[in-house]
């Protein structure tokens, strides 16, 4: 049995995919009127048309979901915390997979340190990548990394199926921070969209930011080849150049200087509020993550942060590795 804590899009889409290849999958969701009715409908309204396979089974208790072969983690970033707080339950029987993308506000770490805190002894993964939950639930082809330092071969094995490919990697710092700062880079790239500066201006920002983006994944010990695989540069492709991206819709409400639904979880706004203050510890340059955490706040107006960025100093390429 596989547990899932979170049955908003990304967990229902992971636990749709694994009951789907014949696991058998009890997913936990916190709202007990949402449990009843996907329990009575075989429905999701994270996931409109999508059928929940029998395999699949809604709990409203925790009790119900651990002691797996597995747990998987699918709640916010800025939510885990609280989570692991507020629920004894999930303890360190089995492996604890973190499903978010972000830096925690609080701690200024990742899912997996931050669960490791909570729960010591306990052997802890993360599984992120490039995927939309529509894809995933659809059965479309995806491919995603999973890293931990410790041998997860057999977790690789247990989470992967016929159209959802796993890829292992014992970086597991670099593959946090790939999934954490791309949603700010997603942001920007929506805000370049939004304000209507062209495709070339957004291809360049895609490219610093990536810089960015392992200029300070080095500076915290990940690996750069790291950032260049899945959980970095293919989850940055992704996430700038379609409007599933709930960070690039954001980034384009920013630059049509359009409301938001506040009701959605844009997890690169607080991303970016956190990693401005890691930059800032490890002192690298960092001006598009600025950028999206003022424009996010308030703080600048969308003119004076292109002007902001367009008037950096003059310098060198120093293009990143590729594997």
């Amino acid at each position: 049995m596989i547990g899932i804590l979170g049955a908003g899009a990304f967990g229902t889409a992971l636990a749709v995919a694994l009951a789907s290849a014949g696991r058998e999958v009890r997913l936990w969701a916190r709202d007990e009127a949402r449990v009843r009715e996907m329990q009575a409908t075989r429905q999701s309204a994270a996931l409109p048309g999508v059928t929940l396979p029998e395999r699949l089974s809604v709990h409203g208790a925790i009790e119900e979901v651990r002691g797996g072969q597995a747990l998987l983690l699918a709640v916010p970033m800025q939510a885990l915390g609280g989570l692991l707080d507020l629920w004894p339950q999930i303890d360190a029987r089995q492996p604890l997979v973190a499903c978010c993308k972000g830096v925690d506000l609080a701690s200024l770490t990742g899912p997996v340190e931050l669960i490791r805190a909570r729960r010591p002894g306990a052997e802890v993964a993360i599984l992120t990548g490039p995927s939309f939950a529509t894809d995933i639930a659809r059965g479309l082809p995806t491919a995603l990394t999973l890293a931990a330092v410790w041998d997860a071969a057999h977790l690789q094995k247990l989470l992967s199926t016929p159209m959802l490919r796993l890829y292992r990697t014992d970086d597991v710092r670099g593959a946090e921070l790939g999934g954490a700062l791309k949603n700010v880079i997603a942001i920007a790239a929506g805000v370049v969209s939004g304000a209507g500066l062209g495709d070339s201006a957004r291809a360049a920002l895609m490219t610093r930011g990536y810089a960015e983006m392992v200029r300070l994944a080095e500076a915290l010990g990940a690996r750069a080849e790291t950032l260049a695989g899945l959980s970095g540069f293919g989850d940055l492709v992704l996430t700038c150049t379609s409007p599933q991206s709930r960070n690039f819709r954001f980034g384009q409400a920013l630059g049509r200087r359009e409301a938001f639904d506040p009701s959605v979880t844009v997890e690169g706004v607080a991303t970016a509020r956190a990693v401005v203050r890691l930059a800032a510890e490890k002192a690298v340059e960092m001006p598009v993550t600025e950028m999206v955490d003022a424009l996010a706040s308030g703080r600048i107006t969308l003119e004076s942060a292109e002007a902001h960025l367009m008037s950096r100093p003059l310098k060198q390429e120093r293009p990143c590795a590729m594997p």
